[in-house]
């Protein structure tokens, strides 16, 4: 059971969600480039060296610092959207982690990122893989 809103009864906390989480995505990922330039200026381009990694460490830390600190990241919160428990309450430091931990774990296999995607277009949630997972959706903030 779970105490998340009801897709069919509340269909607007789940409405254009999937295309809410592609904007946030573009969002967050223009932020963690900008955070990794700014960076690579302050060690004198020596960071360049370690673009890759820096990325990584870099958007990993901003994702769960900023789901742990409001349930959503800066681009999350920029188009209305924000991560919710199977209990319907906002996430934790462990939770985000995690979540962070599974979308890592997507990117990173071609083929889970793929069905994640399938499953947030298909599924009445629009939950991705690590949604389901853990049991949370992502659902439009209430106004």
């Amino acid at each position: 059971m779970s105490a998340l809103p009801d897709p069919e009864y509340a269909a607007e906390f789940y409405t254009s969600v999937p295309a809410k989480r592609l904007l946030a995505w573009i969002i967050d990922g223009i932020i963690v480039f900008a955070i990794c330039a700014l960076i690579v200026l302050f060690t004198a381009f020596i960071a360049v060296f370690f673009w890759f990694a820096l990325f990584f460490l870099v958007g990993f830390a901003y994702r769960v610092v900023t789901i742990a600190n409001g349930s959503a990241t800066l681009g999350m919160r920029f188009v209305g959207i924000e991560l919710r428990t199977a209990n319907g309450e906002r996430f934790d430091g462990g939770l985000a982690a995690l979540h962070t931990l599974g979308y890592t774990v997507s990117m990173a296999i071609p083929v889970l990122q793929v069905v994640s995607i399938v499953l947030m277009l298909t599924s009445a949630r629009g939950q991705g893989l690590t949604d389901m997972f853990l049991g949370s959706a992502m659902i439009n903030q209430r106004a």
